[in-house]
Formats: C-alpha cells, structure tokens, sequence
C-alpha cells in the first residue's frame, strides 16, 4: 500500500456525538467513569489500555501504552518496574499525562496529573493478585535495559521460577504502581467538519471549573 495521500485514503467525518458543558457532570472523576463504561460497552479488547505521557531530565518526552488498573477517589493507577524509563522520568518529575482514545465512540479523554508512587503493601497487594508467571516476569525483567538475545530473559525466567518453585514470590522493591493525582481534564468528542466539541476541567482551590475550547 503506497503511503502517499494517507489523508484521502483514510479521511472519516466524525458524527456519532455531541458534547456541552450542560452535558457534562460537575465531577470530571464521574464524567470518566461514565465515559470509560461506555468504551467498556463498545466490546473492544483492553478498554483500560491507556497512554502514559513522561519528560526525562533533558525534556525529552516519551509515551508508551500501559494497562489502568483501578479508578480510586485519588486518581488513575497503573503498575511497571520503578527502574524502567517511565519510572526513572517520574522519579525526576512526576509531572505525567494520560490518554484515552475510542474511534467506536469517536471520543478522547485527556488527562494532566502528578504520579505518586503506592505504599509498599498496597504494590503487594496487587502483585499477588497476579498469575503466577506474570510475577516471575516482572521479577526477571530489569525493564528498559539493553539484553543481549530473549534468551537472556529466557534463563531469568528459569532461574526465577525454580527459585520460587515452592513459595510464593513477595512483590520485588523496585516494582509497584503508581496513582496518578489529576489537575486537569480534557474530554473529546469528534463532531462533523473538524469542528469537535473539547470540555475541560480544571482543579483550582480543590474546585473544578469547566470550560470549552475551540477544536
């Protein structure tokens, strides 16, 4: 397939929706989870699979796709290796960003906040929750590092397993989740003509005020 005018070759008008301020509710936590149920609704696989956004200590971004593990009254938390680049980008600068993005629904949600680590017992607490091979990985993978060949990771694993081959393993101290405090809010709704509907939230004096901006 020729990659010249992708624009022509893909081009969709976006009419499945509308949004107003009047639309939406006062919380933006609950307008999330009422719009996360509805990307839940379209069938699709991995409607958690969200958008990590980091800055390391050059300014350099960086994003890659993680899995939202639960919606607390604080913020969005996800689990990864405290060692690997997102990791060593929140720990100079815990300033992150979320995305989530349904082209079923034609809608996008966009979050700004900062990234907290969990206490320890609640990182174990998860990390048991795992099957048992997922814990041996996470225990094998010195995540972000140059290997030589798969089968370095390979004879990690193996090394691991039989090392725990009759205990259970305890969550390693340089993995563990993260909650993500958010500050601002943006929802997306794709409208006909590019002229997409955008409602923003955002936290000032522990209120959120919401307001529109032009697409």
């Amino acid at each position: 397939m020729s990659l010249e005018n992708l624009d022509h070759k893909f081009r969709e008008d976006y009419t499945k929706g509308c949004l107003s301020e009047e639309d939406v509710n006062p919380d933006p936590m609950i307008q999330f989870k009422q719009w996360f149920q509805d990307f839940v609704a379209t069938g699709v696989r991995q409607p958690n699979a969200m958008v990590i956004s980091t800055v390391d200590t050059e300014y350099k971004p960086s994003s890659r796709v993680v899995l939202l593990k639960d919606v607390t009254d604080k913020g969005f938390v996800f689990f990864t290796n405290y060692l690997s680049s997102k990791g060593n980008d929140i720990a100079q600068n815990k300033s992150v960003s979320l995305l989530f993005y349904s082209i079923e629904l034609e809608r996008q949600i966009r979050i700004e906040g900062r990234a907290e680590k969990l206490s320890y017992d609640e990182s174990n607490t998860y990390f048991q929750s795992r099957p048992i091979d997922s814990q041996i990985a996470a225990m094998a993978s010195n995540q972000s590092e140059v290997i030589a060949s798969r089968a370095v990771l390979e004879t990690q694993f193996d090394h691991y397993k039989q090392l725990h081959e009759n205990k259970a393993p305890q969550c390693p101290d340089y993995w563990g989740g993260y909650c993500v405090i958010p500050h601002f809010f943006e929802f997306w709704q794709g409208r006909k003509n590019r002229f997409h509907d955008r409602i923003c939230y955002t936290n000032s004096d522990k209120t959120w005020a919401i307001t529109r901006k032009a697409p």
